[in-house]
């Protein structure tokens, strides 16, 4: 056989070979149905890290390709047409282009609910309570109240409005159980004041790069109000219900459709100040941190 000819030959069985190869990765056996087999029982697999802007950018995304969507915090995959959130298998949308939001990502999946940043007052808000499934549609939309907060602590079961009550004060800021605890002041023992200052406080239940406002900010969001009660804090882009709250003695809920109050981040003494509105007024006030309050974040 001349030399063209053996040429001819191997590359020939090259291109069958490789035809019918696969790639395996940390096992000698990839699976028949895999043409690439990635085996490990101490790594993962890690997909390329993206924003909306680096994803964007690619050019004609292939049908099935998949990234790590770094400001959903969520796998996506491209359908052909969108591309997908995996958290929640809806279509991952933009970024806000203008305004006080913008560079936020027009929603986005947390603890299992999405999301929508919202403008008011010149500051990016959550469109919602923590826990709320919707925005809401009146102000005692039993859908919109969302969960119930003791002040600086994690979102660790307590906040749940059905959850059990425990009468053993927490000696550590985290206590370990998803009860609420029913004590007079605070549910810690001593009381901590850091626990929600700012977006890196110890126990921040807020979304990444989100935060208890401070008694300054809420106020100003009251002060911009149409009217200074419940019907303008309805009125008002974030739609605050008036969601009831959660009392320390006995850890029973009241209040549902006729006040609502709000924590701030701001302490006072062994209390910690809040938003309270209700239907003849609104204002700012001094409470217990064994409270149940709720929780509407803002963007740092």
């Amino acid at each position: 056989m001349n030399t063209k000819g053996l040429l001819l030959m191997i590359a020939l069985v090259l291109i069958i070979t490789n035809a019918f190869a696969q790639v395996g990765i940390g096992t000698e056996t990839p699976d028949p149905s895999a043409k690439l087999d990635v085996t490990s029982t101490t790594q993962g697999f890690l997909p390329p890290r993206m924003t909306f802007m680096h994803r964007d950018l690619i050019p004609t995304p292939a049908e099935g390709l998949i990234i790590y969507n770094t400001n959903t915090k969520c796998l996506e995959t491209y359908n052909g047409t969108n591309w997908i959130n995996i958290c929640d298998n809806n279509v991952s949308l933009d970024l806000v282009t203008s305004g006080a939001c913008t560079g936020e990502p027009t929603q986005f999946t947390f603890n299992g609910l999405t999301y929508k940043p919202v403008e008011s007052n010149n500051k990016c808000w959550l469109d919602r309570n923590l826990g709320a499934t919707q925005v809401a549609t009146s102000s005692t939309d039993a859908a919109s109240y969302g969960d119930l907060y003791q002040w600086g602590r994690l979102t660790d079961g307590h906040e749940i409005r059905t959850s059990a009550n425990i009468t053993t004060q927490s000696v550590t800021d985290v206590p370990g159980n998803a009860n609420f605890i029913t004590t007079f002041t605070d549910w810690r023992s001593p009381k901590n004041d850091d626990l929600w200052q700012d977006i890196n406080g110890i126990n921040n239940p807020c979304p990444s790069g989100y935060r208890l406002p401070t008694e300054t900010e809420l106020d100003a969001e009251r002060l911009s109000w149409g009217s200074n009660n419940a019907a303008g804090a309805f009125a008002s882009p974030l739609k605050f219900p008036r969601a009831g709250r959660r009392v320390t003695s006995s850890g029973s809920i009241n209040g549902v459709s006729s006040d609502g109050r709000y924590w701030s981040s701001t302490v006072l003494d062994s209390r910690a100040r809040d938003l309270f509105l209700n239907n003849s007024n609104a204002g700012m006030g001094s409470d217990n941190r064994a409270f149940g309050f709720s929780v509407r974040c803002l963007k740092d």
